[in-house]
């Protein structure tokens, strides 16, 4: 073996091995550095500590022009809801059920009365942020979006110079409510505003009472649902995304913004990956021509060596030999410089996510090992087949 060694190695190029181990290291690196960065970052967007807590989307049908203009409604069948249950995405779905009944909620005030016609509208209870009391005989609870008391403090009352008000004193105003059915059918009771929900932008009132009302004051009526509430496993799945666009449905708000980030993240680690395989084939092509014409320059005493008795793959083993140790000592060191690297930028993200943690190393892991044994293997076959190559070449 030393024998050999010394016969080959006085025309090895310092320079073409210095190129393609550079090559090779840039390469390495930017496909172990993407992957571990996206694995760092992902949980931002979608772990526990996601700085993006919204686990909830509202959904509705895209309302056509032609289908508004006619008066039809456009709700949600079995089938569509239990395909939705059924996605990978979602880990229970609720119905929105309107009242089938009109509503109107008048106040007193200072002697005067103040009325408006409203609606109600109800989700499973798992669902609601705020806890229902105990229901009072005569009297509806209700739950408000915390946007309304916001319009009215800082938009109504502030052009109307009217006082605003706290979240506890509208607590402490008692509605009443007229709700009238169908055949006259007519109900008079009290309202009281229990909370505020962040979640939901509509009336809440208790989904016991709900269907009991709608049976009482509109028996005849089979209220379809037009929006549902999914409560989703990981909002930055871009599943979520694929499958609203699929099916023309809508969002009440940019609650896939997540979604769309970790979509967007995916396809420039991607992009950056790609690069980086680009660049490692490069250097695997660069490889190659060093180690051919290497051979090319020694075939006389790889022709001799092989007359003399020696074997194809003893001879061949030199080369493999360097090409093993050279792609090993590039995986180490991307390694290594990766690994330096994302120290540098976790200490900056972790001054703006505090609460975020550090992605696995092991996928990154194995990636590199990956590229390191495919880029040996066929470094390899292809020195065995050069070599293969000068032996029929002697016959």
């Amino acid at each position: 073996m030393k024998l050999i060694w010394k016969l080959l190695r006085r025309h090895i190029s310092a320079g073409q091995l210095a190129g393609f181990f550079l090559a090779n290291l840039l390469g390495m690196l930017t496909v172990v550095l993407s992957v571990q960065f996206y694995e760092d970052v992902l949980p931002a967007f979608g772990g526990e500590d996601s700085f993006i807590k919204n686990t909830y989307i509202i959904l509705s049908k895209r309302i056509a022009a032609v289908s508004s203009l006619q008066g039809e409604t456009q709700t949600f069948d079995e089938a569509e809801i239990k395909e939705l249950e059924s996605q990978r995405f979602a880990k229970r779905v609720g119905s929105f059920e309107a009242s089938q009944y009109q509503v109107y909620a008048s106040i007193s005030m200072g002697g005067s009365q103040m009325g408006t016609s409203m609606f109600f509208e109800s989700v499973p209870d798992e669902f609601v942020d705020v806890t229902w009391p105990p229901m009072q005989e005569g009297e509806v609870p209700i739950i408000l979006p915390r946007t309304y008391l916001a319009l009215y403090n800082f938009g109504f009352a502030e052009s109307q110079s009217l006082p605003k008000l706290s979240e506890g004193v509208v607590s402490m105003i008692q509605l009443d409510l007229r709700l009238r059915g169908e055949g006259g059918a007519e109900r008079v009771m009290k309202g009281r505003v229990v909370g505020f929900s962040t979640r939901l932008n509509t009336v809440l009132v208790p989904a016991a009472f709900m269907q009991m009302s709608n049976s009482q004051l509109a028996p005849g009526a089979e209220p379809k649902p037009t929006r549902l509430i999914v409560e989703v496993k990981n909002p930055a799945d871009d599943a979520i995304a694929r499958f609203i666009e699929d099916h023309g449905y809508e969002l009440e708000d940019n609650s896939l913004e997540a979604g769309r980030m970790t979509y967007f993240l995916k396809i420039v680690a991607g992009i950056v990956m790609a690069v980086g395989l680009l660049i490692s084939a490069l250097s695997f092509y660069i490889l190659m021509l060093s180690i051919f014409l290497l051979v090319q320059k020694n075939s006389d005493k790889l022709q001799n060596l092989l007359l003399i008795g020696y074997t194809r793959a003893r001879v061949s083993l030199p080369y493999q030999l360097l090409t093993i140790a050279l792609n090993a000592l590039v995986l180490v060191l991307a390694i290594v410089l990766m690994l330096w690297i994302r120290h540098l930028y976790l200490e900056r993200l972790w001054q703006i996510f505090p609460a975020m943690s550090e992605g696995p190393l092991a996928p990154a892991l194995l990636v590199g090992v990956g590229i390191f044994v495919i880029v040996t293997f066929f470094n390899m076959l292809a020195i065995r087949h050069k070599i293969n190559v000068l032996a029929k070449a002697q016959q």
